[in-house]
């Protein structure tokens, strides 16, 4: 089980342990980054494997909108820290308890997200050749 610390991101405060800052604010709440938020938790852990396991515990429950039911507010609504320490620490325990399986869904997550990458760079390839017979074909006439 991960060992980590959540507490509200300070703005220019610098984290020298392995670390992932978690949007608080907005219908992105829970949204995991490596680059801190203006309106951020921080999870501060021990090690870098810890971090990385966990930015994908996060990056699920972000994605499949778990933090939805928690979020407060009427007009920009925001997770409140308490909420947040408790939820994540029960998935988290909840998710790593099958290690193996977690494991293998990280594995093909990366893949996946590795894959998106290439699959993005292959449309900016395309859309310059475009760019550049239709340049070419317009200077002639």
């Amino acid at each position: 089980m991960p060992n980590f610390i959540i507490k509200t991101h300070q703005k220019d405060t610098r984290y020298s342990k392995p670390h992932l800052f978690i949007l608080n604010k907005g219908m992105n709440s829970g949204k995991p980054q490596k680059e801190p938020f203006t309106n951020s938790f921080v999870v501060i852990f021990q090690n870098e494997e810890d971090c990385e396991n966990s930015y994908f515990i996060a990056y699920s429950l972000w994605k499949t909108k778990f933090w939805h039911p928690f979020l407060v507010g009427s007009v920009i609504p925001f997770l409140r820290l308490q909420n947040f320490s408790k939820e994540f620490n029960l998935k988290a325990n909840l998710m790593m308890q099958e290690y193996e399986e977690h494991q293998k869904q990280i594995s093909t997550l990366k893949l996946l997200e590795q894959k998106e990458k290439q699959f993005h760079q292959n449309i900016n390839l395309i859309n310059d050749m475009r760019r550049v017979i239709l340049y070419r074909y317009c200077k002639k006439n």
